[in-house]
């Protein structure tokens, strides 16, 4: 216990915050693995990493996620600097890659513009299986085309993403919402449809009614749900050019060996929102089942600021993602255990463990040596409890000798190593075998 006392009293003076997780080190590799794999095959595609602020201006996302959201009106965390400013903390990843984007005319470097996000996201909402007010996503976001082609790419991306990750229990749903223009006439549709159930609807689709109806048809309450069950569908209002974009994604889905279903109820919950949109479902995790979500946001650059620039990405809950292959039993390759623990003796044969360790480190293998001024046997103990491959006692005698054995802790076999000039090529040839 490195000679202090640990503390197993639960009286502390503060705890994490409801909504939020610790990923401990006996998790943190599953994330790291995950987050690899899909930043790897992002790369494969083209993409190039962005980083952006965990804040930004509340009008940010006011102005791109949508006033009339549940994530605008109920979910996000808006504050006040000491300046009088507004500041949110951001609610997903879109709006800040977009800004970012065009603040720093990332658009000069030539279209189309690839970039990819793993961030932390932070909403306020009711905290449950696979939900957090905290929590984690990763983006894709693709600027300057608005060719279908671009659309079913960014599907196969993602499903070649979850074959990577030999994750077979989801389902893609597509749909297309439309462009502003075929899209209010399907809003007035709705509209009509669902004031004939004014006296059923939940308070909160009351005051979409006017303003939003498209969101009562993603309303979780049960009542809404059966009613929306008849409410008109996007599909039957698509203009010309929609309609045609739609089929087209549906031909390269189709040619690329992609399964889909059409679901025509699919709206995202986020304004920006334009022709295709999607889903990747799996029915293992409960009721918070998507997993990834996406689609077109033509419009979103120029309510930005921008000049117009057609725009799609998606974003995977990384929590979801996690939970679902654990709910599939998908076992991920454990985290490298250490190549070799120096165990050192008295003074002079700590030293050397000491000066082994960084050496055999420096040459890229994980190495480690006691820093705790723990006896023989505690060293022993707890080179075997982080699964050191192999162990090397010094003391004064190796030291003096320039010699020591290298113990393969699985087999028990043993080498003679030299501590001198020669040691790397006798390590080798133990380590190595």
């Amino acid at each position: 216990m490195c000679g202090i006392a640990v503390c197993i009293d639960m009286n502390l003076i503060t705890k994490r915050v409801k909504g939020t997780q610790d990923v401990l080190p006996s998790q943190s590799y599953k994330w790291q693995f995950v987050e690899k794999l899909l930043s790897d095959e992002a790369k494969l595609c083209g993409y190039k990493e962005i980083r952006t602020p965990v804040f930004e201006h509340t009008e940010l996302f006011n102005r791109s996620v949508g006033e009339t959201t549940d994530v605008v009106q109920k979910e996000m965390y808006t504050f006040n600097t000491k300046g009088g400013t507004s500041i949110t903390l951001r609610p997903e990843g879109t709006a800040g890659a977009a800004r970012a984007m065009l603040e720093n005319a990332v658009y000069n470097d030539g279209l189309p513009i690839k970039v990819y996000y793993n961030t932390s996201c932070y909403r306020y909402e009711k905290p449950q299986a696979g939900r957090y007010r905290e929590f984690h996503q990763f983006g894709m976001e693709l600027y300057g085309t608005q060719s279908p082609s671009a659309d079913a790419d960014l599907i196969c991306t993602v499903d070649s993403m979850f074959k990577r990750m030999r994750i077979t229990d989801l389902r893609l749903e597509i749909n297309s919402i439309g462009c502003p223009t075929c899209r209010a006439k399907f809003q007035q549709a709705l509209k009509d449809y669902f004031s004939q159930y004014k006296d059923k609807l939940c308070e909160t689709c009351l005051s979409r009614l006017d303003r939003n109806p498209m969101r009562i048809l993603d309303c979780k309450s049960p009542v809404c749900k059966q009613i929306a069950e008849d409410a008109p569908t996007v599909l039957d209002y698509l203009c010309d050019e929609c309609s045609l974009h739609f089929n087209k994604v549906r031909e390269l889905l189709d040619c690329m060996g992609v399964k889909y279903t059409v679901n025509p109820k699919i709206v995202r919950g986020l304004d920006y929102y334009t022709k295709t949109v999607f889903e990747f479902v799996s029915d293992s995790i409960g009721a918070q089942g998507t997993v990834c979500g996406g689609g077109r946001y033509d419009g979103l650059v120029e309510e930005l600021g921008g000049q117009a620039m057609p725009a799609l990405g998606f974003a995977l809950g990384m929590e979801r993602l996690l939970s679902l292959m654990e709910a599939l039993n998908i076992e991920l390759p454990e985290p490298e255990n250490c190549g070799v623990y120096f165990i050192g003796l008295g003074e002079p044969g700590q030293k050397e463990a000491f000066r082994l360790t960084r050496e055999v480190r420096n040459s890229g293998i994980y190495a480690d040596c006691d820093i705790c001024s723990r006896s023989l046997k505690a060293q022993m103990k707890y080179a075997d409890k982080i699964g050191a491959r192999f162990t090397v006692v010094i003391g004064d005698d190796e030291v003096n000798t320039k010699k020591a054995v290298m113990k393969n802790m699985q087999t028990g076999e043993k080498f003679d190593i030299c501590l001198d000039e020669r040691f790397f090529e006798t390590f080798t040839v133990g380590f190595l075998k």
